[in-house]
């Protein structure tokens, strides 16, 4: 089969842009030929298995003369808020990505669409490809443009239905797609999220123990964007409740920056904390995974997610979870992964979607430090069964709907 995937986006920078990349190596590995077509700068780099056509839209052109949109406020590298597009930078996003898939669907005549994120780029490819399998994957920030911002809201409203096939991370997220869009339930399959188990997995070096927190301080890894809306800020705030002792616990940040300003807010939070707080920046998949190997907790307090890759990845490195009880989640994992080591986290009072309510910040934060404490104390017993997650399996299921 001939399988053509859509991206507004840069395809390897963000968890939609990794769960792209890693279903395109799965469509792969199942002997599909492929093609990609996404935003890009031209200094970009791309790297997909041997054979993939690479279609690039590049911003930061006279054709397109701004940032990538964005589906996130806070991108990790310059990007435009599709809330702040104007209508002339509206009308050459449309027409420059509507041309280059009509290119794309004509040079390499495909099979199968699939399109990354229920939005703008999607109803453009539903549009301008009538005759075309076109079908989409909900990857939640999309659902979050929907409600906040007014822009093109009926056309996306009126070609998302159109889709042969939408594709949920689990029924919570199924749920608020039938109530933004009127898309038939039979459409809409719950798929899940995967995770490479050839490169995240325990390692054998000597300095990881199998009781890691007996040989060093207790390890915290966040993995993501450094960004506020991440629970971040909210972190390392939280740090100042705990009572360990100083040289009893670290704190790593892996991620690239988002908002510039709220990176400088966290890197003085991190200065002004008692306990070492390193920001490492994007790291190299092979550092990645060593970090997670020598941390015993992976901390994600986010304010808003759809199924997040990290604590899968987390779990296989053999870290505990303390992740925020947002809808969805706890299901999901509860109905794949037995005894999986997560704590859960209550989120704090939103307004907006995922804008926290100031004056509930503080309680979260303490309730994070409780969490922390309690993790500590969890015997570690090893990496959790993740046998029935894979990128192979969903994209059996997409191929099979």
């Amino acid at each position: 089969m001939k399988i053509l995937t859509i991206t507004a986006q840069k395809p390897h920078s963000t968890g939609s842009g990794f769960y792209l990349t890693e279903m395109v190596k799965g469509f792969a590995t199942l002997g599909h030929e492929q093609a990609v077509l996404a935003g890009v700068y031209r200094e970009d780099t791309v790297d997909f298995p041997t054979g993939t056509v690479f279609y690039p839209v590049y911003f930061k052109t006279e054709e397109l003369p701004f940032p990538i949109a964005g589906m996130s406020d806070e991108m990790p590298y310059e990007s435009t808020i599709y809330g702040q597009m104007n209508e002339d930078m509206l009308e050459r996003f449309k027409a420059s990505f509507a041309s280059s898939i009509r290119k794309a669907a004509e040079e390499f005549r495909p099979d199968l669409v699939i399109c990354h994120h229920l939005y703008l780029v999607t109803s453009i490819a539903r549009e301008v490809l009538p005759e075309c399998r076109v079908c989409g994957f909900c990857h939640n920030t999309d659902l979050r443009q929907m409600k906040k911002i007014p822009l093109e809201r009926e056309y996306i409203r009126t070609q998302i239905p159109k889709l042969d096939a939408v594709y949920a991370l689990h029924e919570e997220q199924k749920k608020e797609i039938m109530e933004i869009y009127p898309v038939e339930e039979t459409k809409i399959t719950v798929v899940g999220s995967g995770y490479n188990a050839s490169v995240f997995h325990r390692l054998s070096q000597p300095e990881v123990s199998e009781e890691k927190n007996d040989k060093h301080s207790y390890r915290i890894i966040y993995v993501g964007k450094i960004a506020e809306k991440k629970g971040v800020e909210s972190l390392v705030r939280s740090l100042q409740y705990l009572h360990m002792n100083t040289d009893e616990l670290e704190v790593d940040l892996v991620g690239g920056t988002g908002n510039h300003e709220e990176y400088q807010r966290i890197l003085r939070l991190a200065e002004e904390s008692r306990y070492p707080v390193h920001l490492l920046g994007r790291l190299s998949q092979a550092d990645l995974v060593a970090s997670y190997n020598r941390s015993d907790l992976f901390v994600l307090a986010s304010y808003s997610e759809g199924l997040p890759l990290t604590i899968i990845e987390a779990m296989a490195c053999g870290c505990k979870v303390i992740v925020t009880d947002l809808p969805g989640i706890r299901p999901w994992v509860s109905a794949n992964v037995e005894n999986a080591p997560i704590l859960y986290l209550e989120p704090p009072e939103m307004v907006n979607t995922d804008d926290p309510v100031s004056d509930s910040l503080e309680k979260f934060e303490k309730r994070l430090a409780q969490l922390i404490e309690e993790s500590r104390k969890m015997p570690y017993q090893g990496v959790p069964d993740l046998s029935r997650i894979s990128w192979e399996n969903i994209c059996r299921k997409v191929l099979c709907y």
